[in-house]
């Protein structure tokens, strides 16, 4: 048996022999295209078994459609449905007779060489001459290479409409790749090795002629083994159904699985998202379609469930009864930097509260799901979505920042970057109270605030605990109470760590009381290094978990309850408080907190 991924990642094996007789305990007849098959499946993981019921249809040349159904024990259930005036034993039994191959299929099926147990994966990288794909996907593909995540078969093709040759494309990759801190050893040679099976094709992202002259490409260096293929959507929304459309008529697998990963933004408000969903969907199943968010694939984001639900301490106090407020902070000490243009048709509400900092909140708020099966948490999370409130225009603050000289240094304005246009009042910054009417989280205020061009970078989670009842040390902190509040700090970037704000004595002989934490700094525990965000998720995609990527339905919740605001927004041409560049932010922000009794806790002194 071919085993796709070594025991230092996840693993997934199977393979696919020719039928020869009736299927066993841990092997399943399954009909492709008219060939009878036995699919061997085999699941294992060195760090969770993800056994998960996958639905699979074949259409057969006798052109009766087959849901077959690989159960977690490697049986086979096919949902039977009767026809009326017909009994469920002679529709059984004739469904049954109509797959039983031909002598002729048998044969067939037995010179269909697959190398018996080998699969390959080719992976498409739509857009690999942008920024994306350049900085993040190739160099989060090398490092699954270097540490052996990949499959023994794999390929990977760059797609762009710009002319290159694959020498060019190696050229340009082998620029920003780079080896694990903790892992130096042959690294140039893995590097050659990785850039031998880089190959590229210029084409139309609009063109079917095009894709099929890829899917030519990609069958020579696939064989006969079994082909899956993923593309990876790195291009701008506007031609993503063309894309999606080309690939899918002229390039998707004939027998194996075929899977696209679309990046955001998806869409502008409500109806735009629905629209590109409904569109992706004339081509695509919804569990072919991964929508990627990688702030899920941040490695405190990860351990976000970890630390609620494998810890006695903190689920008992995840609630209303203990918690005064939850902030969600976003920061980035630089501007636009000539992204303006792209960014001012979406402003910073859409690129980063509705999809980043929403989807840590439904993770933060979220129920125990039943498992960690990836429909168990997304359903969860939807349930929290669909709980909330939408925003009100009195619960928003948004700014914009504006040039300002600091050391002999000027720095721009939003509206002096060349890309954006003059006047424009797209915000730069946002601040945003929330709330989830439920049982669980009823009047607690979920704080979401983000903006570029501020005093730091830095992305966090601070969870305030309320003041102690009837505290017997109120004396001590004297009348700012806010100093004794416990604090559950989850620095998500940069500098990756947990902290816990407690209150403690100071040694001595009298009773003077300081505030501590209980600190898990990540590279100080730990010296592996962390793996970016596109590494955890381009790996799950390949696999199939889709724990991390984001439902239709959970999409429409999400836009649900931030479109009403957007269009107020823009209807009524708010105009944005401004700040300096550099700064802290508007001084709005700190007076929404106040509203809802806050500080925030990113402004204090102890960091």
């Amino acid at each position: 048996m071919a085993t796709l991924y070594s025991t230092t990642c996840r693993s997934i094996s199977y393979s696919l022999t020719p039928s020869s007789s009736s299927s066993s305990s841990s092997s399943s007849s399954l009909s492709i295209n008219g060939q009878n098959h036995h699919q061997r499946l085999n699941f294992s993981s060195c760090i969770a078994k993800r056994v998960l019921p996958v639905k699979v249809s074949f259409h057969s040349r006798r052109n009766f459609h087959l849901n077959v159904f690989l159960m977690q024990d490697g049986a086979v259930a096919t949902p039977v449905t009767p026809v009326e005036n017909e009994t469920p034993f002679k529709k059984l039994k004739d469904e049954f007779l109509s797959s039983v191959p031909s002598t002729e299929e048998i044969k067939e099926a037995a010179s269909f060489d697959v190398n018996k147990d080998e699969s390959t994966v080719s992976i498409t990288v739509v857009g690999a001459s942008g920024d994306l794909a350049k900085k993040k996907i190739f160099p989060a593909l090398f490092a699954l290479y270097y540490e052996g995540c990949l499959p023994e078969h794999f390929t990977i093709f760059g797609y762009a409409r710009s002319k290159m040759t694959d020498a060019e494309l190696r050229n340009m990759v082998s620029k920003t790749l780079t080896c694990r801190i903790d892992k130096r050893e042959n690294c140039d040679e893995k590097m050659d090795q990785f850039l031998k099976r880089c190959f590229y094709h210029s084409g139309q992202y609009g063109s079917q002629e095009n894709f099929a002259e890829l899917d030519k490409k990609l069958k020579e260096h696939e064989g006969a083994r079994v082909s899956n293929r993923l593309f990876y959507l790195s291009i701008p929304p506007n031609i993503f159904i063309e894309a999606v459309k080309c690939a899918s008529s002229s390039a998707s697998s004939g027998i194996g699985w075929t899977r696209v990963i679309v990046e955001k933004p998806f869409g502008r408000d409500s109806d735009s998202s629905a629209a590109l969903t409904k569109a992706l969907k004339q081509y695509l199943d919804e569990d072919q379609i991964f929508r990627i968010d990688h702030y899920l694939g941040k490695e405190l984001v990860e351990n976000l469930s970890v630390l609620r639900f494998s810890n006695l301490i903190f689920e008992p106090l995840w609630s209303r009864q203990y918690i005064r407020n939850v902030q969600l902070i976003f920061s980035e000490d630089f501007g636009t930097e000539g992204r303006g243009g792209y960014f001012d048709n979406y402003g910073i509400i859409r690129d980063i509260m509705q999809n980043h900092l929403l989807q840590i909140l439904a993770l933060f708020a979220m129920e125990t799901p039943v498992s960690l099966d990836a429909e168990d948490i997304r359903n969860e999370k939807v349930k929290v979505l669909r709980s909330m409130r939408p925003l009100q225009l009195e619960d928003v603050v948004v700014g914009q920042y504006k040039n300002h000289t600091k050391g002999g240094v000027t720095y721009p304005a939003y509206t002096d970057d060349n890309t954006v246009p003059k006047g424009s009042l797209t915000p730069t910054f946002a601040a945003a109270a929330l709330f989830i009417d439920n049982a669980r989280w009823d009047g607690v205020p979920f704080l979401m605030k983000a903006g570029k061009a501020l005093h730091n970078k830095s992305a966090e989670i601070r969870v305030q605990f309320r003041h102690v009842p009837g505290n017997l040390y109120n004396r001590n902190f004297g009348t700012d109470l806010d100093r004794a509040t416990n604090e559950l700090v989850i620095r998500v970037q940069p500098d990756e760590a947990i902290y816990l704000k407690i209150n403690n004595k100071v040694p001595g002989l009298g009773m003077r009381l300081d505030r501590s934490n209980l600190h898990l700094h990540y590279a100080a525990r730990y010296s592996k290094e962390i793996p970016d965000a596109y590494e955890r998720l381009l790996l799950d995609a390949i696999e199939g978990e889709r724990r991390l990527f984001i439902r239709s339905d959970e999409l429409d919740a999400a836009w649900a309850l931030f479109t009403p605001v957007l269009k107020e927004l823009e209807e009524k041409k708010i105009i944005p408080e401004y700040y300096p560049y550099g700064s802290r932010g508007p001084v709005g922000a700190h007076y929404l907190a106040a509203r809802y009794k806050v500080r925030w806790g990113d402004l204090g002194i102890e960091q």
